[in-house]
């Protein structure tokens, strides 16, 4: 089976969940999934997918699993407790011929609290599953030779004595078993220059340090969540502030564009959190304005972080890195570039959480093909609320 442990998922669905156990355990939602990559036909192994969650459905976590996430200083006792009487709920996931000839409909519906781990391995199921009975025999050397190019441009560059990169592949890794590949061969040849993995599983399998903190879909729920629409963006940072006293502190930029983020994002918050990831939108940009930022606010940029994650390849990293140097510390999350670049164009699939206590929430992104809401009214009037400009 390809899911054969709860930790083969990524950490920020730990960290949400941890705050969804101790501040929103009464929380409902609805999540749903969406391939973006147009005339790919997954009816065919509709069968298949629903086996292999099924089985996920009888996983549960073993006490190793348990004592390593108690391990992590960020972990509360109560909330590993918790995760050792957890298992994923069946009944809550519904996987249905799609309306269109080929495609598939995935949707989640259920407590937040039981259905948050869904997401990883679902997508991480559909991509496997379609590539191993769409492309028998993957090409592992021409993999093995782009995966080469990459690290040499790291290891070989004596200006990029301070770069670090993350691999953050396993929603659209091409299989677990290239996934783990990958991670192995980061870590035995870029040394330092390697920060760690957003997959839990892989992070105790080989001793890597496991990274990630928040994701859209806890600012998205605190739409439904917090006490006016408004104040939602500023109700999640101070939720996600007292949970982890200053730990896990890079906030999430993009979940109603920069323009709204920088707004909510005062001198108290500049301060409070360690700094900010990018998710959409020009990355170079985007940062300026971050400095920019923290300089209004009387912060040094030098002391916080930006991190990159939208889209990145290694040479983009490298250009990043080599614009912001000596101005902030940067780091930077690499998914679908390492973990399915074999010569296959790998699938644009999504599964984003679309209602919360039945009410509608949205994504209004930089990018706009990011953008995910299926209610137009609530999205006109979301975007009413944070002045933010017509699509």
């Amino acid at each position: 089976m390809i899911i054969t442990s709860l930790l083969d998922t990524d950490l920020y669905k730990f960290t949400m969940m941890q705050v969804v156990l101790h501040h929103f355990p009464a929380a409902n939602v609805e999540y749903r999934y969406k391939c973006r990559t147009p005339g790919i036909n997954l009816s065919p192994y509709i069968d298949e997918i629903r086996e292999e969650v099924h089985h996920l459905c009888q996983l549960r976590f073993t006490e190793s699993e348990l004592d390593y996430l108690r391990s992590l200083r960020f972990i509360k006792s109560d909330f590993a407790d918790f995760l050792g009487l957890f298992q994923m709920p069946e009944k809550c996931i519904s996987i249905t011929e799609g309306e269109k000839p080929g495609e598939i409909s995935v949707t989640v519906k259920g407590p937040w609290l039981h259905t948050i781990l869904f997401e990883i391995p679902v997508l991480a199921i559909i991509n496997e599953v379609y590539f191993r009975n769409t492309f028998k025999n993957p090409d592992w050397e021409e993999g093995r030779r782009r995966l080469q190019e990459k690290m040499c441009l790291v290891v070989d560059d004596p200006a990029l004595d301070d770069f670090r990169v993350a691999e953050y592949g396993t929603r659209r890794r091409f299989s677990k078993k290239w996934h783990e590949e990958v991670v192995i061969t980061m870590k035995e040849q870029m040394g330092k220059h390697f920060a760690g993995t957003s997959n839990v599983w892989l992070a105790m399998k080989h001793d890597v340090t496991p990274l990630g903190t928040m994701g859209h879909e806890y600012l998205q729920a605190c739409q439904a969540l917090g006490p006016r629409l408004r104040d939602s963006q500023v109700f999640a940072l101070e939720v996600w502030a007292r949970e982890y006293r200053g730990d896990l502190g890079i906030a999430l930029s993009d979940v109603y564009g920069l323009d709204a983020f920088l707004r909510d994002f005062d001198m108290y918050f500049c301060k409070l959190f360690d700094g900010a990831r990018h998710d959409s939108g020009d990355p170079f940009e985007w940062g300026e304005r971050m400095l920019a930022h923290y300089q209004a606010n009387r912060v040094d940029p030098r002391a916080k972080t930006l991190v990159f994650s939208d889209a990145l390849t290694i040479p983009k990293a490298i250009e990043l890195a080599k614009h912001f140097a000596g101005r902030c510390k940067v780091s930077f999350g690499i998914g679908t570039n390492l973990t399915n670049d074999l010569g296959h164009e790998p699938l644009q699939i999504v599964m984003k959480m679309v209602r919360c206590n039945g009410q509608p929430v949205a994504k209004v992104s930089d990018a706009p093909e990011k953008t995910m809401c299926d209610d137009p009214a609530y999205l006109a009037y979301l975007r009413q609320v944070f002045d933010l400009p017509p699509p």
